[in-house]
């Protein structure tokens, strides 16, 4: 009788136990995804000049809610309710990311629509005004060429004559350091890729830029 009441209070206090942490990790995950749905809407109501000038700070902190409400929304499981109100406002912060990313990048290019350019071809901050291709080397050259040269066909379509004028000059600048390069150990095989890749890109630049002129001095035109 004792060793059978025994078991039924282990029983119950397991019970118990296993209660208490299911209720923790749902308040747990009650709170923290109410506090991300609290900074979403904090952030929708930030006066947009202000969500612009702060917005890497503002995004590196809704990382970290983002993260908290997941993880213990994980723990907890079983909770469709808060799951979807976790997305709906997940959405609702993706649309402002869009919109604040899109104008800060419209900002960038007016101040320097050259950056711009840059960004999209190498990489964001690996050239600036200086064209220093000093990290260019032997082994990853390859796939620079590859990676400007799809980047101007994605792009192309979008480029002004003074746009051009910017691309020439940086792939003048690429096939400056490649010269270098070369004489520090470029294989045969990937000089070969190189100069198929030159090869595609010259005539399709000198074309595109053709009409790029032409486009813009009929435009001049029709506005006359």
């Amino acid at each position: 009788m004792k060793k059978n009441l025994f078991i039924t209070g282990m029983l119950t206090m397991s019970f118990l136990v296993l209660t208490s942490c299911k209720d923790e990790k749902q308040q747990a995950a009650e709170k923290s995804v109410n506090n991300y749905v609290t900074y979403v809407d904090s952030v929708s109501s930030v006066p947009e000049v202000d969500a612009k000038s702060n917005w890497g700070a503002i995004d590196a902190s809704y990382q970290v809610r983002a993260t908290e409400a997941e993880t213990n929304l994980a723990a907890a499981k079983e909770n469709e309710a808060l799951r979807e109100k976790l997305a709906n406002s997940k959405a609702k912060y993706e649309a402002l990311k869009v919109k604040y990313q899109a104008a800060l990048e419209a900002e960038a290019k007016a101040k320097n629509p050259n950056q711009i350019l840059r960004d999209r071809f190498f990489g964001e901050g690996k050239i600036g005004e200086d064209m220093d291709f000093s990290w260019v080397n032997k082994d990853n050259i390859l796939k620079v060429y590859e990676d400007f040269f799809q980047a101007y066909k994605d792009n192309k379509k979008d480029f002004s004559r003074e746009d051009y004028d910017e691309v020439k000059l940086l792939y003048e600048a690429l096939d400056s350091r490649k010269n270098t390069v070369e004489k520090q150990g470029l294989t045969s095989e990937d000089n070969s890729k190189i100069a198929a890749i030159k090869f595609k890109f010259a005539p399709m630049f000198k074309i595109n830029r053709i009409g790029a002129k032409a486009r813009e001095t009929k435009e001049a035109k029709d506005v006359k």
